[in-house]
C-alpha cells in the first residue's frame, strides 16, 4: 500500500493536529492519502502509542469558541501505518523511494539537534539508521533522489523554530556538505525539494491511553505559500498566507511568551506541583504579573509596529483559551526546557523593544530572563 504523508513524530500535538486534518480531509475525498508515522524512541510508552496510532483514536475537543461551550469527540484514521526507524529502516527507505509526497515533522524541542554518530558513512552503508532527524533526511533524500529525482516532494517541519524550512533546509544541506555529498544532490535538496516554513498553533493538553489526546477547539496550521507547494488537505484550519511571519509573531509573543512568563513565575513562588495553566489564570500572584507583562512591555511593542489591533484582537481569544476549564495544561509540562524556551520566547520581544527605542524598561521580562 502506497502512503503519499510520511510523518516523523508520535506524540499528542500532531495526533491532535495534523493528523486529525487529514483524517477529516480523507473523509471529504480532499486529502492526498493515509499518513505513514516514523517511531524514533524505544520507550514501552511510545511503542504503546505508535502500535495504537494505526487502529484509530480518539480526540477530545473541549472549549469554549465564539461564545459556545464545545465538548465533541472526534475519531481519527489517518494513521495507516507505524514504522519503527531502527527496526522498518528497509520499509522507509523503500516509501521515501516511492509515493512519499509529503513530510510532516513535530520533533519536539530537541528534534533538529545532531548526533555525532552520524557520519557521513551512512550515505554508503544505507541500511544503518541515523540517530539524529536531520541525518535521516539526509539519507533518505538522498535515495530518493538516486531513484526519483523528478518526483515532487514537500517537507512541513511543525517544530516551534522561526523559519522553520529555513533552518531545516540549511541544517540537511549543510551535514550532506560535510558529508562530501554529489554537488548536484545538494542542488537537489536546495531547489527541488520543498521546505515550507509553517506554524502550529493549537493546546493539547494531555494524553489519552494507549493514544489520543485532548485539546482545545482552537486550531491553527499557518503554511508560508510557496511554488510547487503539494498541500497534504484541504481543511479550514490550514491557512496558506503570505504573511507567516505576523502570524507567528502573535502566537510566539503572546501565547507561547505568556505560557513561559506564568511557568517563570510559578517556579519562582513555588506554586502547587501539580498546578494548571486555568487555575494560574484564577491565581492572582500569577495572572496579574502576566497581565501587565502583555499590556506593558508586549502589546506597546505591537503597536509600535503598526499592528496592536491585531494583537488585542489574538490576546481577547487567547485569554478564553487559557481559561479553558476542560484542559489539564501542566505548568509543569509548559516549564521543560524552561531556559531554553524564555530565550526563544521572552527575548526577542525585549530585543524587539530596545531596537524601537521603547520608552519602557521591559522590567519583568528582563528579569525572567535573568534568572538561570
Amino acid at each position: 500500500m502506497n502512503y503519499p504523508i510520511l510523518q516523523f513524530g508520535t506524540g499528542r500535538f500532531l495526533q491532535a493536529h495534523a493528523d486529525l486534518f487529514i483524517s477529516q480531509a480523507l473523509a471529504q475525498g480532499q486529502a492526498l492519502g493515509g499518513i505513514a508515522v516514523v517511531q524514533s524512541t524505544d520507550s514501552p510508552q511510545s511503542s504503546a502509542r505508535a502500535a495504537a496510532l494505526a487502529h484509530g483514536y480518539r480526540v477530545e475537543l473541549r472549549g469554549m469558541q465564539q461564545g459556545q461551550r464545545i465538548e465533541e469527540t472526534v475519531q481519527v484514521n489517518a494513521v495507516q501505518a507505524v514504522w519503527h526507524a531502527r527496526h522498518g529502516w528497509a520499509r522507509l527507505r523503500e516509501a521515501m523511494a516511492g509515493s512519499v509526497q509529503v513530510i510532516i515533522s513535530n520533533t519536539a524541542d530537541t528534534g533538529f539537534l545532531l548526533d555525532a554518530r552520524d557520519t557521513a558513512a551512512l550515505l554508503q552503508t544505507p541500511d544503518a539508521t541515523p540517530f539524529a532527524y536531520p541525518a535521516k533526511l539526509v539519507v533518505l533524500l538522498y535515495q530518493r533522489w538516486q531513484q526519483q529525482p523528478e518526483a515532487p516532494l514537500t517537507i512541513y517541519p511543525c517544530e516551534l523554530v522561526s523559519r522553520n524550512g529555513d533552518v531545516l533546509r540549511t541544517l540537511v544541506c549543510t551535514l550532506a556538505t560535510e558529508w562530501n555529498a554529489p554537488p548536484l544532490f545538494v542542488h537537489y535538496l536546495r531547489e527541488h525539494c520543498v521546505w515550507v516554513n509553517s506554524l502550529v498553533d493549537r493546546i493539547v493538553s494531555s494524553p489519552l491511553e494507549p493514544a489520543g489526546a485532548v485539546a482545545e477547539p482552537y486550531a491553527l496550521w499557518a503554511v508560508e505559500r510557496q511554488p510547487r507547494m503539494v498541500l497534504p488537505c484541504t481543511h479550514p484550519a490550514l491557512i496558506v498566507t503570505d504573511q507567516l511571519a505576523a502570524y507567528e509573531q502573535r502566537k510566539l509573543w503572546l501565547l507561547n511568551l505568556g505560557h513561559t512568563f506564568l511557568a517563570e513565575c510559578w517556579q519562582q513562588l513555588g506554586s502547587l506541583a501539580d498546578m494548571t495553566v486555568v487555575q494560574a489564570m484564577h491565581t492572582p500572584t500569577l495572572r496579574t504579573p502576566l497581565e501587565a507583562v502583555w499590556a506593558d512591555e508586549v502589546l506597546p511593542v505591537f503597536d509600535a509596529e503598526g499592528t496592536g489591533a491585531e494583537a488585542r484582537s489574538y490576546l481577547e481569544e487567547l485569554r478564553d483559551r487559557l481559561l479553558n476549564p476542560f484542559l489539564e495544561h501542566r505548568l509543569a509540562d509548559i516549564a521543560k526546557n524552561h531556559g531554553e524556551k524564555k530565550q526563544r520566547r521572552i527575548a526577542p520581544v525585549v530585543q524587539r523593544a530596545a531596537e524601537l527605542q521603547l520608552p519602557l524598561a521591559q522590567t519583568q521580562l528582563r528579569n525572567a530572563l535573568a534568572v538561570v
